[in-house]
């Protein structure tokens, strides 16, 4: 028998528009009409929204953890945890993310992924996992352990994607050696390859764009730009983004890793169609702040959360952000002073679209999946819905 949902009385986010007392009904887990016009469906469930907004669920491409958990933990049980707090924030999908870390790690990771999307059923859907390092420049480490960071190995790397097809993103730096075949290898394999932590030149992300690397990881965040050698000035991977006009871009938009001026630059630049809003969250996002760890319990970094954003202890660099969903999208309403249609639209259809998924999620749109969040114009999350599904209500916290 088929299950009805309705939604009435929102205000629906669509990629067009606002549309005001607005409807949507799902059909089965699906969006079966968007509109305004309120259509009689016999035993259908309701939720009167009261005037509250109907958005698009949140995509995170690039997150590490929350609620106590990293995806480094190596257990399903963190997995869940962190599917789970996310969803209180309106994620409704997320690539989990991998830290720099030795090949065994990974492989247990990834194998850990498989075991624990079978059985999650209450948060986030996992869309397939996101691994960032170890192929990384040594001077643009950021907060990755040095112990791990390798240039690509084609051993290693083909081992990895033969033994899970659940990687559907790689970050590394392109101009290392061998990078620019892995960037092929992995297109080949339809994996993404990103730029990450990286100390190329204009010239060397050109070569990379042109071999596959089309999303920039956390912009600004460890990679160079404006540069000088032997004198000479070279464009970076900053300016590089700039120029390209077709390189994606994710912003962690926690107002800490970028101040607003730098939010407003990247959109007035880049705009709501190549900027992917990030979390980059670690274990700590949801918890109070004071010590956490970055990375697995057994082998992570102990890093201080204060001032809303993790530090290394010695406070020379950021470790990851405690950003939830919800706060991106207030953050570029608010600092960036950014229309709230382009605001959703890059934490819905523009992360939809890079990865590749915009034709089941990323929109309300008719045969879509009715994954959805309705919020208030503070944008508090009230409900998050995945698959015709409320997995979280403020109703009931």
């Amino acid at each position: 028998m088929d299950e009805f949902l309705k939604i009435v009385n929102a205000k629906i986010i669509t990629s067009q528009r606002i549309i005001k007392e607005g409807i949507v009904v799902i059909k089965n887990g699906w969006i079966e009409s968007v509109g305004s016009k309120n259509i009689a469906i016999e035993n259908a469930a309701e939720i009167d929204a009261a005037g509250l907004y109907l958005s698009p669920g949140f995509i995170d491409l690039h997150i590490h953890g929350g609620g106590g958990a990293d995806f480094m933990d190596g257990t399903e049980e963190a997995f869940l945890t962190i599917a789970e707090t996310h969803a209180r924030y309106g994620t409704t999908a997320m690539y989990p993310t991998t830290l720099t870390s030795e090949r065994k790690d990974l492989l247990e990771t990834l194998e850990t992924f498989e075991r624990a999307n079978k059985k999650n059923t209450n948060g986030a859907r996992l869309m397939g996992m996101h691994l960032e390092g170890p192929y990384f420049a040594m001077n643009q480490r950021g907060a990755q352990d040095p112990r791990y960071i390798r240039n690509p190995d084609p051993v290693e790397y083909k081992e990895i994607i033969e033994a899970s097809s659940s990687v559907k993103r790689w970050s590394s730096a392109p101009e290392l050696e061998g990078a620019i075949e892995m960037g092929r290898f992995l297109r080949s394999k339809g994996i993404l390859p990103a730029i990450a932590h990286t100390d190329a030149v204009y010239e060397e992300v050109v070569d990379a764009f042109e071999n596959g690397y089309t999303l920039a990881t956390h912009f600004y965040s460890g990679m160079s730009g404006v540069m000088r050698r032997n004198g000479y000035r070279y464009a970076g991977v900053i300016e590089s983004g700039y120029l390209i006009d077709e390189m994606d871009v994710e912003v962690i938009a926690d107002g800490i890793h970028l101040p607003a001026p730098l939010l407003k630059l990247i959109y007035k630049i880049k705009g709501a169609d190549h900027i992917a809003l990030i979390t980059d969250a670690m274990r700590a996002a949801g918890m109070p702040e004071g010590d956490s760890i970055l990375g697995g319990l057994e082998t992570g970094l102990k890093v201080v959360v204060d001032k809303g954003v993790a530090w290394l202890p010695d406070r020379t660099s950021f470790a990851g952000s405690v950003a939830t969903a919800d706060r991106l999208v207030r953050n570029m309403t608010h600092l960036a002073e950014v229309p709230l249609n382009d605001a959703i639209k890059m934490i819905s259809m523009t992360p939809a679209r890079i990865m590749g998924i915009d034709g089941q999620k990323g929109s309300i749109a008719v045969g879509k999946d009715a994954d959805l969040v309705l919020f208030d114009q503070d944008i508090q999350v009230r409900k998050t819905i995945v698959k015709g599904k409320v997995i979280y209500s403020s109703d009931n916290s």
